[in-house]
């Protein structure tokens, strides 16, 4: 423990969704959520003016939209978001060399180790300091905890929620912690404080009061003292610059069961695929492949398989996730499936099955982004095709679409790279900047403003519009003269643009209906 507060913890300010506001100026000052749009998408971030209406990270979108029918629901944007964490993570690497970041939007500080504060006041000046620089650089806010240790750090921030700052002086922290919930505590999530509260504790001072050999008697040796330690304001764990991977992993949710095995199969290669480019991006190899299944009735299964060494071979791992998937009963229904690999290494090594890998990679495979905007058992318009008939842009034939003569009728399939997410960004050539408002029936609607603008107006295409193309995220706060408001390392691809949305897909590719 130290005897100044020299450890900082910040943490972004509804991330995700600040950042839509930021880029989108029409949604401004509204309710704005981030997460997958289909029934079984969850929230991933919420604005405060959606968290009014109870809306909340983590819960159903479809409880969402009940909950905040006039919100605005948007994909995520992880091309913008990693490259404005990017610019956050700088300024915090100004403060110290030390820097121990959680996710895309938090982190600790060890503002001593690079000599930026050493007392109160200096850390105080620390803190309001960054919270300007970050403002200037990327538009956002964000909210700071300074304290003697990484627990009340963290504590600290979440006090100081929204745009603020909270400083807890070191010998003040039992008297801070004692009329807290248990769950404040780190480590304690609802099964272990469900645990304490019906042995007559819900606050940190009764752990306190309770005793190390009464909290080793009810939640085991390591996790009893543990949290004891932490009862008292003791935690003594260092900022880390550098947090080791120790695993690599994707999953899909699925608006409606697959029953078909060959179907999910098919499903479980292109979650292989995405799984090797991101071991691949990441320049790590594995040993051991997992499995994760999520049936009709929520029993998750999980299998895995170590192979003879490290690979990073995306044959290897789809031969390997499909042996494993042979071993699991899928007949009533798959809503969930994962590929991982873990036991990560720097190196890859020939592995037995490298002739069978061979042979299965000559053999023609799906884009890995075949479906990117597309939720199983829906078009790129979900239902929208159900008010008076329409054609949804997936091929499906739908009673009363036009020229039918009310019987159904075929349409081509829009092909994956015309698909155009709900809020990602787009350039039409003679309208220029903005961002996709809703998107099915094959047409896009369009609203054309930028960061800073004022709000703009909004205008609906066809699908296949040559002169409408997705682009890139555009930068919050524009470029210092002769600088670029982007890292260098900021992804470009359309590829990639595309494939961000994929996080919390579960949805359909629209938050709207869009009518010429």
């Amino acid at each position: 423990m130290r005897s100044a507060p020299t450890i900082l913890h910040l943490d972004m300010d509804a991330f995700f969704a600040a950042a839509e506001q930021a880029a989108k100026p029409s949604l401004r000052g509204k309710p704005v959520v981030v997460g997958g749009l289909g029934p079984r998408g969850v929230v991933s971030t919420a604005s405060y003016e959606a968290r009014r209406f109870g809306v909340h990270s983590a819960m159903p979108m479809a409880q969402a939209r009940r909950l905040a029918p006039n919100a605005a629901y948007l994909v995520p944007r992880f091309a913008l978001y990693r490259a404005v964490s990017e610019q956050v993570m700088e300024l915090l690497g100004r403060l110290s060399p030390l820097v121990e970041p959680l996710s895309l939007d938090e982190a600790f500080v060890d503002l001593e180790a690079g000599g930026s504060a050493d007392d109160t006041a200096s850390a105080l000046a620390a803190g309001e300091r960054l919270r300007r620089d970050i403002r200037a650089v990327t538009g956002l806010s964000g909210s700071v905890g300074l304290a003697g240790s990484k627990m009340l750090a963290k504590i600290g921030s979440e006090q100081a929620k929204p745009d603020g700052l909270v400083l807890i002086e070191p010998g003040t922290e039992r008297a801070l912690l004692g009329p807290m919930p248990v769950r404040t505590l780190p480590g304690v999530g609802p099964a272990t404080g469900d645990h304490l509260r019906r042995a007559g504790m819900t606050t940190v001072a009764e752990l306190a009061e309770a005793g190390e050999d009464e909290l080793v008697r009810l939640l085991g040796k390591a996790h009893g003292a543990s949290l004891y330690r932490m009862a008292l304001g003791r935690d003594d764990r260092a900022v880390v610059s550098e947090r080791d991977a120790k695993s690599v992993s994707v999953e899909d949710t699925f608006d409606v069961d697959l029953h078909d095995r060959v179907r999910v199969r098919t499903e479980v290669d292109r979650l292989a695929d995405r799984c090797v480019e991101r071991l691949r991006a990441a320049g790590r190899s594995g040993r051991t492949v997992v499995l994760k299944v999520r049936r009709y009735d929520f029993s998750t299964l999980t299998r895995s398989e170590t192979l003879r060494g490290p690979t990073d071979d995306p044959g290897v791992v789809r031969e390997a996730a499909g042996r494993l998937l042979e071993s699991v009963d899928t007949t009533g229904g798959v809503r969930l499936l994962g590929v991982g690999v873990t036991g990560l290494a720097d190196f890859t090594q020939e592995d037995l099955f490298a002739q069978a890998a061979a042979e299965e990679s000559a053999a023609p495979h799906a884009p890995a982004d075949e479906r990117e905007h597309e939720p199983v058992g829906a078009g790129a318009a979900g239902t929208a095709g159900a008010a008076g008939g329409g054609a949804v842009g997936d091929g499906t034939a739908v009673p009363g679409a036009a020229g039918s003569g009310g019987g159904p009728v075929e349409v081509p399939e829009v092909p994956a790279e015309r698909r155009f997410p709900a809020g990602h960004d787009v350039r039409h050539r003679e309208f220029g900047a903005g961002w996709v408002q809703g998107s099915g029936l094959r047409r896009v609607t369009v609203r054309f403003e930028e960061p800073g603008s004022a709000p703009g107006r909004v205008r609906t295409f066809w699908a296949d519009d040559p002169d409408l193309e997705l682009s890139e995220p555009l930068p919050l706060v524009p470029a210092v003269a002769g600088q670029s408001s982007w890292p260098a390392s900021r992804p470009k691809s359309r590829s990639e643009s595309r494939s961000d949305s994929d996080a919390g897909r579960s949805g359909d590719s629209g938050s709207g209906r869009a009518r010429p």
